[in-house]
């Protein structure tokens, strides 16, 4: 499975408004063909696989990371793959994840298994589901998936006093801290840190894509010298401004525009009013806090305001991962991965070799180590 993930990460960016999904088929303890899908309205990943074999399937076992899809509709381009893996015979299907799609949700599993195909899911789960985050918020939520980002000292400040921010973390982190930029179709921040930071907002010490730049203005003006409207992306810098008579720029109404204008992940990146504004709504999925080995004792919270009077009310984070990063730590986690993956989620089975399948002694001399993605 780690390399049918490997296989779906080469669509990662492509393959919109669709997942990006990988897929091998073994045989007789060998890998025999590979696919990915590659983009809207090519063939999905289970099918570029069978295209790909040179032999019969009869028997074969099918990896996939993401549930086969097994409907049909006026806006999807490609028959259900379902359909196509019963006709070849194949034996056995390991899918890392349930699509979170209410399409399909577990129906494409149900359906292979009703043509007596054997059907493991679980495998690999979560990394699988991560791949594919702002697909499962366009389909299930109805709206962008929503990362908040930010950077602080161990005592909880983005900022001194007088908004100096340069740097609180290192490089290594603010590399990572760029490649999460790079995943997202926008980056979003307030007036605020476009006044006291004066920054870029663009891509740099990682190669990748330049996302929208995303201004929450309130009542006073913008600097007009900010490189936001005068270097070579200033075509995609957007500024958004309260409706008439409100200060604050409406959260709903943003994120609907944004994912009409085919946005379907966002990164917020502050400042401390606009993190604690997505959180205090709950507009929020996946929270990365980068968190350096220094301490202030005063300055500009990370976040503040959002009423919490008791620990039992506390915003808690589910799924939480931690990575040492140079000096500090990268802490993520999410706000309801249950709602946000679906059966996807609630459905993860934990399974050893034994169950998932022997791995191929192909992908053990190539390094691949099952549970490792």
């Amino acid at each position: 499975m780690s390399r049918a993930l490997a296989l779906a990460r080469r669509g990662l960016g492509l393959t919109r408004p669709n997942p990006a999904v990988g897929a091998l088929l073994v045989k007789d303890g060998r890998v025999i063909a590979e696919g990915w899908h590659r983009r809207a309205g090519s063939e999905h990943a289970e099918v570029a696989a069978i295209e790909a074999a040179d032999q019969p399937l009869r028997g074969a076992t099918l990896y996939c990371t993401l549930e086969p899809c097994c409907h049909d509709g006026p806006y999807k381009r490609t028959p259900p793959c379902t359909r196509r893996i019963i006709s070849e015979g194949i034996g056995r299907v390991v899918v890392a994840a349930l699509d979170p799609n209410p399409a399909v949700d577990g129906r494409g599993v149900a359906a292979l298994r009703e043509a007596g195909i054997e059907v493991t899911v679980g495998p690999l789960a979560m990394p699988a589901l991560q791949l594919n985050e702002a697909f499962a918020a366009a389909v299930r939520l109805r709206r962008p998936f929503v990362h908040l980002k930010a950077a602080q000292t161990l005592d909880g400040y983005i900022a001194t006093a007088d908004g100096d921010s340069r740097w609180i973390t290192d490089k290594q982190a603010r590399t990572v801290a760029h490649e999460l930029r790079a995943a997202g179709d926008a980056v979003v921040v307030g007036a605020a840190t476009v006044r006291r930071d004066n920054p870029l907002l663009t891509v740099r010490h990682v190669a990748g894509r330049q996302p929208l730049r995303v201004v929450l203005s309130g009542c006073r003006p913008l600097p007009a010298d900010s490189p936001l409207f005068h270097d070579r992306f200033a075509d995609r810098t957007l500024v958004y401004q309260p409706e008439a008579g409100r200060t604050h720029v409406d959260l709903h109404a943003l994120l609907d525009d944004l994912l009409r204008r085919d946005v379907q992940s966002v990164l917020v990146e502050g400042g401390s009013r606009v993190l604690s504004s997505f959180l205090a709504r709950g507009l929020w999925d996946r929270l990365s806090l980068f968190v350096a080995p220094r301490i202030l004792g005063g300055g500009v919270r990370t976040v503040d305001g959002l009423g919490i009077a008791s620990i039992a009310d506390a915003i808690a984070l589910q799924e939480v991962s931690i990575e040492r990063l140079g000096n500090g730590v990268l802490i993520s986690g999410y706000r309801d991965p249950r709602q946000l993956f679906g059966s996807g989620f609630r459905h993860r089975e934990v399974v050893g070799h034994a169950e998932a399948g022997a791995v191929p002694d192909a992908l053990m001399e190539e390094g691949y180590v099952y549970g490792n993605c």
